[in-house]
């Protein structure tokens, strides 16, 4: 099934007192279903396109699964079924069910709205112990190796992107989608799915804000290392010196905040 992630359409343009017709390309943003065998379990606001790494990436930082071999079968999106992908989970597998207590939609801005309980989105967790160390100019250089990535952004501007990058700065993997919360969970799913786990020697980036939903997921994936390229939550800070992450923000240039971790960078 071909996947399109943007579609042109007609808008007018105003310049000064000037509006002349133009098209204009916008990101699609679409609904996908994730069901446990024929169970809903959630549907968020996403952009078509590597739905599978999506769920699976969803489903490891809910907390559902903890490596791909969990899994026995995912099937979906197709032709009839454009919007819902099926996973299956070995039969024997134990999670807590309540964990799922969301309403059932969530937006493409927040992956927690949905959450009913202020308690069941803690992480039960140790804090991430790892040996990771970066030099700044290592840091500086992750941004422009992120954009030159972003196909879609490109076309639209209208993508959040997520990216991993190993110790040495060598893009891994990198998404787009216009839920930056799907973005890191396209990502991570991708990781777990080519079994590159465990990610204790990994760095993740994002094209936006470091919300405490993406600080969340970068803590069950054991990520060392969020930068940002826009600023962080007030949660955000909380949670990343709370479990020994280190935290940068407003990473541009050749500057960046160091809100939490600051030891694991320097020359």
């Amino acid at each position: 099934m071909v996947v399109t992630t943007f579609i042109a359409g007609a808008i007018s343009r105003a310049s000064g007192a000037n509006i002349v017709g133009d098209e204009d390309r916008m990101a699609i943003e679409e609904p996908l279903e994730i069901r446990l065998g024929r169970a809903p379990i959630a549907v968020t606001m996403r952009t078509p396109g590597h739905d599978s790494e999506l769920a699976v990436g969803f489903l490891l930082t809910e907390g559902i699964i903890q490596k791909v071999d969990d899994i026995t079968q995912i099937a979906g999106p197709d032709r009839s079924q454009p919007n819902v992908i099926k996973v299956k989970l070995r039969r024997e597998l134990r999670f807590d069910r309540t964990r799922l207590n969301r309403y059932f939609h969530t937006n493409s801005s927040c992956g927690l709205c949905g959450k009913t309980t202020l308690a069941s989105i803690s992480v039960k967790t140790k804090t991430v112990a790892s040996g990771l160390r970066i030099t700044p100019s290592l840091l500086y250089s992750l941004p422009a190796k992120l954009r030159e990535e972003q196909e879609t952004f490109d076309e639209t501007g209208g993508l959040h992107a997520a990216a991993l990058f190993d110790a040495h700065g060598n893009l891994q993997n990198v998404r787009e989608d216009v839920g930056r919360h799907n973005a890191v969970d396209k990502v991570l799913g991708a990781a777990l799915i080519k079994k590159e786990f465990p990610l204790d020697q990994k760095i993740l980036l994002v094209s936006g804000r470091a919300s405490f939903e993406i600080l969340q997921k970068a803590l069950v994936a054991r990520i060392p290392l969020v930068a940002a390229v826009s600023a962080p939550s007030s949660l955000a800070v909380a949670l990343a010196r709370k479990f020994k992450m280190t935290l940068v923000g407003f990473l541009r240039g050749e500057s960046c905040n160091i809100y939490a971790g600051a030891e694991r960078i320097g020359s």
